[in-house]
């Protein structure tokens, strides 16, 4: 197949992130097919245009064989205001609109994924154009999300939002839910026919995991970060208003008592505000922050911790979510800290692989912790059964093939007819 994916945020080659589709495409490549990805400038955790797109409004890069990536104009008024991020937005709709209407391909089908909402038009516009039938993923539920966290408050862009929602799930041949939660409320609350839904959910990459934890040595590492008699958590992920990282500080307060180190990687809007919190509390030898790596060395980072974090602001939204880096920690073997109600502490305690810990409860989460140093064999049960139920139920490898075996909606020859008797 001929494949057009539009996500505003595929990653760079050796960036920080969520990498569900850098991985996606990689499989479906060796499979030979073909994608063609049109992706924006401008990083989704740091808000910065990446150095060498400055200036510049659409940049072809060739990642292999079977991968082109157009990277599009997106303004960098991203992470300066509401309105800024909203013009983020809709800078990428245009820029990308004319990227494809520039694109000469004939594609089988056209991938959108979101969140930003706003790429729902530009994959609308674009199957009528090009006259492909396109394919809608919900990473995250959006506009609900955004109201719930507060970023979202003015009637009308909700108004708006939930005009475009609809539009982007009645112009999609399929829906794809990425959790059975999410599944559940298009089908119930949304009203699509179970047949338009399909779910695909994040997953784990044991081809990276595997080769890091055979070949890493994570106790040289540990003493290269000075954490080598410590028991470290670590978190992957954003920092931003709605991961509320407040609470990873609270906890730190309350294991000072404790050999208890954080590690913090990743990027946001309020990192600098907990960088300076950490230091006003006197918490800079129990929370460390680590700037965006890549994913093979968050992965060395994992493997060298001796839990990982899942951690997101109190709202009832975030209680349909899969985190993706939970799926990173089982792969690595590592005992989960699940700080998010619903199918998230779900899918903890089914695989019995971690603690579920109410969010932004610092008390109940010392507490899971301190269950943890009491009983270090536990850390190694918990790893192991997360391990093993992420290998059954999300390997990477396999849900891609599964995905790309979805998409092909090439017409199927009608099933002969049997003759009556």
């Amino acid at each position: 197949m001929n494949i057009l994916l539009i996500h505003q945020y595929f990653l760079e080659k050796g960036d920080g992130g969520g990498s569900r589709f850098n991985e996606m495409t990689r499989i479906w490549e060796k499979e030979g097919n073909t994608i063609t990805v049109v992706s924006g400038m401008v990083h989704y955790t740091t808000g910065e245009k990446y150095p060498q797109y400055k200036g510049k409004f659409i940049v072809k890069e060739k990642v292999s064989d079977g991968i082109t990536v157009y990277r599009c104009h997106v303004s960098e008024a991203y992470n300066k205001s509401f309105i800024g991020r909203l013009w983020a937005y809709f800078s990428f709709v245009m820029s990308s609109l004319v990227c494809i209407l520039r694109l000469k391909s004939k594609f089988d089908i056209i991938l959108v994924t979101s969140p930003p909402l706003f790429v729902a038009i530009t994959g609308i516009i674009a199957s009528k154009i090009k006259r492909t039938p396109f394919v809608f993923e919900v990473r995250d539920l959006w506009p609900e999300s955004a109201i719930d966290t507060g970023v979202l408050t003015s009637k009308p862009l909700i108004k708006l939002a939930y005009w475009l929602e609809k539009q982007a799930y009645k112009n999609a041949r399929i829906v794809n839910a990425l959790t059975p939660a999410f599944k559940k409320i298009l089908i119930e609350k949304k009203h699509l026919p179970e047949s338009k839904v399909l779910m695909i959910p994040n997953a784990a990459d044991f081809s990276i995991s595997e080769k890091v934890i055979s070949s890493f040595d994570n106790v040289a590492f540990r003493k290269e970060l000075g954490v080598h008699d410590k028991f470290v958590v670590t978190y992957v992920g954003a920092h931003g208003v709605a991961n509320h990282l407040q609470q990873i500080l609270d906890t730190a307060e309350l294991l000072k008592d404790t050999n208890v180190v954080f590690m913090l990687i990743g990027a946001g809007m309020q990192k600098q505000w907990l960088k300076d919190e950490c230091t006003k509390r006197e918490l800079d030898n129990s929370v460390k922050f680590v700037d965006p790596v890549s994913k093979e060395r968050v992965f060395e980072y994992i493997c060298a911790s001796d839990a990982g974090a899942s951690v997101l602001k109190k709202v009832d939204t975030f209680k349909t979510v899969y985190s993706n880096k939970t799926f990173d920690y089982m792969a690595c073997r590592k005992p989960v800290l699940m700080a998010i109600d619903g199918v998230s502490r779900e899918l903890v305690e089914t695989a019995n692989c971690g603690y579920y810990v109410e969010p932004e409860n610092p008390a109940d989460f010392a507490e899971k912790i301190r269950l943890y140093l009491g009983n270090p064999s536990r850390v190694k049960e918990h790893g192991d059964n997360g391990y093993t139920y992420a290998k059954e139920h999300f390997d990477r490898e396999v849900l891609a093939r599964e995905y790309l075996k979805r998409l092909d909606l090439s017409p199927r020859p009608p099933l002969p007819r049997s003759e009556g008797v």
